[in-house]
């Protein structure tokens, strides 16, 4: 204690209060970047479901070459192969779908944080 020096201790205290509101700050900051995220990650979601959805009526007139297709197996990996494409369509905002949805679900969290 007897190289305790009570001004360099008060300044630590200030500077370590000052970092604590810059903390709470960045803290909230990376909340909102993390809530923007989820709602761009859903919006994308979103879009490649409906993507999937869409291409799904095109495929299901398509046959398959009897040596190497058709069967329960082809029923599943049909729908895995559109959900990839979904995504991959999704990927590209060619559609602009995700964009709507990413303004409405916006809309609703400040009519929801406003309340």
């Amino acid at each position: 204690m007897a190289g305790l020096n009570l001004g360099t201790l008060d300044t630590t205290l200030t500077q370590m209060t000052l970092s604590g509101a810059d903390t709470a700050a960045h803290v909230t900051a990376m909340a909102a970047a993390h809530k923007a995220q989820k709602i761009n990650e859903a919006a994308q979601q979103f879009e490649a479901v409906f993507a999937a959805e869409m291409l799904k009526p095109m495929f299901e007139g398509l046959e398959t070459a009897p040596p190497f297709g058709g069967g329960k197996g082809e029923e599943v990996f049909r729908s895995l192969l559109l959900q990839e494409y979904g995504k991959e369509i999704a990927k590209t905002e060619q559609l602009g779908l995700a964009k709507f949805v990413k303004a409405e679900l916006l809309k609703l969290q400040e009519e929801s944080s406003a309340s």
